[in-house]
């Protein structure tokens, strides 16, 4: 299919869960109350960081409220597209529907990462977004051409880093039934994402960018937004995108090759 054909499909795919989820709307309201609140509560919490110290790790609680605005963003793009769809895949093999995925004339891992989105997860974004905009208030930032052309590319770098993540383990499924707690456990690993990696000893920084590249989803971002990110960690960060993008593509259609289908 081409990519006119992709996006037509998505607005399908786009209008329905909509329709769905929009039946319920005081979830609407809760779902806000909720995400203001846990906004909320993660400010507070790292402001008990920085009461005693006026910065950690070089970097003044102004600024460490980008990088929670940055994640507030990628946690509410996890919960809109990345955890409804994603979780669904060990539904499919579960019940043997995957067969049904595999038939149909369209990408299967296009199918899979897009069918679904929970409206809740874009408020989360929205605050996220806000939350940026009162950053570069408090913080003085100059708005340009370049400064929005490279923190677009960073953030775009972020989910493709944080799906490709999220992807692989679910891809897992094939041969795992159960991958709920490697979810878990990845989720937990990105929760330290809202802090500064410079706050973090020289080995946990090693591990936070190399293993699992916590760096590469909030700090570089929030160093771009802030105007003094080196242009080799800007380039770094998008090859590493590339490469976690790539590697997630081809790890889906190797394990496809593992799938027994219910028919067979």
């Amino acid at each position: 299919m081409s990519l006119k054909k992709h996006i037509k499909v998505y607005k399908k795919f786009l209008h329905t869960s909509l329709a769905s989820e929009l039946e319920y709307k005081t979830n609407i309201l809760i779902d806000l109350i909720t995400a203001i609140l846990s906004l909320l509560g993660s400010i507070f919490l790292l402001s008990i960081f920085f009461q005693n110290n006026g910065s950690i790790g070089d970097w003044e609680f102004g600024e460490a409220l980008i990088i929670q605005g940055i994640y507030t963003i990628l946690n509410g793009i996890t919960n809109t597209w990345f955890n409804p769809n994603l979780s669904e895949i060990v539904k499919h093999i579960r019940e043997g529907t995957l067969d049904f995925v595999l038939l149909k004339p369209i990408d299967s891992q296009f199918y899979i990462s897009l069918k679904k989105i929970t409206p809740s997860g874009i408020l989360e974004i929205i605050l996220g977004f806000c939350l940026l905009i009162y950053c570069i208030k408090i913080n003085q930032i100059n708005l340009n051409l370049s400064f929005l052309t490279l923190f677009l590319i960073t953030i775009a770098c972020s989910i493709c880093i944080l799906y490709s993540l999220w992807f692989f383990i679910s891809t897992t499924t094939i041969w795992f039934v159960k991958t709920w707690n490697a979810t878990e456990v990845l989720r937990s690993f990105l929760y330290i994402g809202r802090f500064p990696l410079n706050s973090f000893s020289f080995s946990l920084r090693i591990f936070f960018s190399v293993f699992i590249p916590i760096a590469f989803i909030t700090t570089i971002p929030s160093e771009v937004f802030l105007g003094f990110s080196q242009l080799w960690k800007i380039l770094l960060e998008v090859i590493v995108a590339m490469v976690f993008l790539f590697s997630s593509r081809k790890f889906w259609l190797f394990a496809l090759k593992f799938y027994s289908s219910a028919s067979s």
